[in-house]
């Protein structure tokens, strides 16, 4: 069991967390702790296991092995309990077009006893959207902002975004990131937000946590991420810095990922760059157990 200050502190707890759907392991053994406050970014390619992790939270889904627990609460055996703690935002808007958005608000408010109707409709009016538009009228931008006005309404502590960016333009990209960070800044929630491109949440993150073939390649905050990286070209060398993955720039040039030496080499990686390296060396890992048949 999960003692009182880990329930104060850490929203998302798992160990040996395992997820197999048939051949496929989703999931492999995972263990991470994500903390209580801020914004933090789950990332990794399409099949990393990303959507896997959040709807095992949710409850969605069932464990094949491990623990997990979401604000102390075990979503298996109290499943209601773990998701009147969640708020939570698809990819897809579960939205029904031919209802407006006020019936949504009164929707979630007769699910959800708790439900802050004032607080999603104070958001939703600051951006223009008016309470008798139906759905099927809005953008896919304005109707990702309707899920996440309605998700904040909950007043849930930890919420949920799973890559609710993929289908927007860079504009309602932006002010979607806008009112999920306000939202976190505030201390209102916690917030875990997956997404495959990384460049895309990089302003918005506290922390990051960087999944690859159902495993955890890398976790820690944004700033010791980067500050504890560096890049360096092939030319230069590696300088006897401990390298972690080898991947392609924007161009044609190939760069090194390294953890930081006491001798500064390169230069300062990007949160990009971070993350690139690590799905770089998981991939070569991968790449090698195949070849050697201990895949």
């Amino acid at each position: 069991m999960v003692d009182r200050a880990a329930k104060i502190d850490s929203m998302i707890r798992t160990d040996g967390l395992t997820k197999r759907y048939r051949r496929r392991v989703a999931l492999r053994e995972i263990s991470l702790e994500i903390p209580a406050g801020g914004v933090t970014a789950l990332v990794g390619p399409n099949g990393a296991g990303k959507s896997t992790l959040l709807k095992l939270c949710v409850g969605f889904e069932r464990p094949t092995a491990g623990r997990l627990e979401v604000n102390g609460i075990d979503p298996v055996r109290h499943r209601s309990r773990a998701v009147a703690s969640i708020g939570f935002v698809p990819q897809t808007p579960a939205l029904y077009r031919d209802l407006t958005i006020a019936d949504h608000v009164d929707l979630a408010g007769a699910i959800r006893p708790r439900f802050d109707a004032a607080h999603a409709r104070s958001r939703l009016a600051a951006l223009g959207l008016p309470a008798d538009a139906r759905i099927g009228t809005l953008s896919g931008g304005e109707q990702a902002q309707v899920c996440l006005a309605i998700a904040l309404g909950t007043r849930a502590p930890l919420l949920l975004l799973d890559e609710p960016l993929a289908n927007l333009d860079p504009l309602a990209r932006r002010d979607f990131l806008r009112i999920a960070r306000e939202a976190a800044r505030a201390g209102d929630t916690t917030i875990v937000l997956s997404s495959h491109v990384i460049s895309e949440i990089e302003d918005t993150a506290d922390r990051l946590l960087v999944l690859g073939e159902g495993r955890v390649l890398f976790e820690d905050t944004v700033v010791h991420s980067i500050d504890g990286h560096r890049v360096v070209d092939v030319e230069t060398g590696l300088d006897g810095a401990a390298l972690v993955g080898r991947f392609p720039g924007r161009g044609e040039d190939l760069h090194w990922l390294v953890r930081r030496a006491g001798t500064e080499v390169g230069r300062a990686a990007t949160l990009e760059e971070v993350v690139l390296g690590y799905l770089a060396a998981s991939r070569t890992a991968s790449l090698a157990g195949v070849a050697t048949g201990s895949a």
